[in-house]
């Protein structure tokens, strides 16, 4: 998922719960499947219809053949107007970042469908080629350029590593915010290092029109954790276990409908597993130790 800014937006929300009525269908064998006649679909980065229609509407459209049920767009605000959709059944499902998951399993008990695993979604610290700097405990006392607040990739698991690495969030490092921009960033001294995912590096390189050869990366941290499809509370149980028995069964289907949108191009290779919740609590680690704990 793109990267998200998510403590910027407000973090108090007033939602009251309502309860869906859903339909009942037959399913193939003897167990009946309690299912809506729709479902509202988002995804926390996207914001505008026209958007969603653009990078999501293949997919939207096989999601529907494979369900067997109408699936419609439902555009959110920012990533964590997720939450009181959900809670207000404005929203059955929503495709979410690793980030934003905690928010939706904290504030709206979102249930985890199932998760898309990238084969190559690391986070990286990056130097410059003539930097002294080798190592991640040297960059005590220095300004680092990293994403938006609360991305995974750009903020978060960047921060983890510094923290694994003996340093302290709160006074031993200055952040900056800089979007992709960082790594113009770095390239004129502006910065002593610049944080990013390793599948977007090239990628920004290439637009901003630097190279390779200048920059040196120090640092490469373990896979991150997947993005996300979650469900509201309020669906039937045995309907979102059709839905993740249906995903899988239909992953590769689903997937390259994802990659027919050229800004999707990230889950080329990817494939859906089992979401599990305990691989999320680096997420949760990094808000208790930058004093944001409260945010989850």
């Amino acid at each position: 998922m793109k990267r998200r800014n998510l403590l910027w937006y407000s973090l108090l929300f007033a939602a009251g719960c309502t309860t869906g009525v859903n339909s009942t269908n037959n399913s193939s064998d003897q167990t009946e499947i309690t299912a809506p006649k729709n479902i509202k679909f988002a995804v926390t980065d996207i914001t505008g219809i026209e958007d969603l229609q653009q990078d999501y509407g293949a997919f939207r459209t096989t999601l529907e053949d494979i369900l067997d049920i109408k699936v419609e767009f439902f555009p959110v605000e920012n990533p964590t107007a997720a939450a009181p959709a959900l809670l207000s059944r404005e929203v059955d499902i929503v495709f979410a970042g690793p980030s934003e998951y905690l928010i939706l399993n904290a504030r709206a008990k979102a249930i985890p469908i199932i998760a898309i695993e990238r084969t190559n979604y690391h986070s990286i610290i990056v130097v410059r080629v003539d930097s002294k700097i080798k190592l991640l405990s040297q960059l005590k006392g220095k300004t680092i350029a990293m994403r938006k607040i609360g991305s995974t990739s750009g903020h978060i698991a960047p921060t983890k590593l510094l923290i694994d690495a003996g340093l302290d969030p709160k006074t031993d490092f200055k952040v900056v915010m800089l979007d992709d921009k960082g790594v113009e960033a770095l390239k004129k001294g502006e910065v002593d290092a610049w944080a990013t995912a390793s599948d977007r590096y090239k990628n920004i390189l290439e637009s901003e029109g630097l190279l390779e050869k200048d920059f040196s990366i120090i640092f490469k941290g373990p896979l991150l954790p997947n993005d996300v499809f979650v469900a509201s509370n309020q669906l039937a149980p045995n309907f979102i276990a059709d839905i993740r028995s249906r995903m899988i069964q239909h992953q590769d289907k689903l997937i390259q409908s994802l990659l027919t949108s050229k800004a999707l191009q990230r889950y080329k290779g990817s494939k859906l597993i089992a979401a599990n919740d305990a691989d999320y609590n680096m997420i949760r680690e990094v808000y208790q130790k930058i004093g944001q704990g409260k945010f989850l």
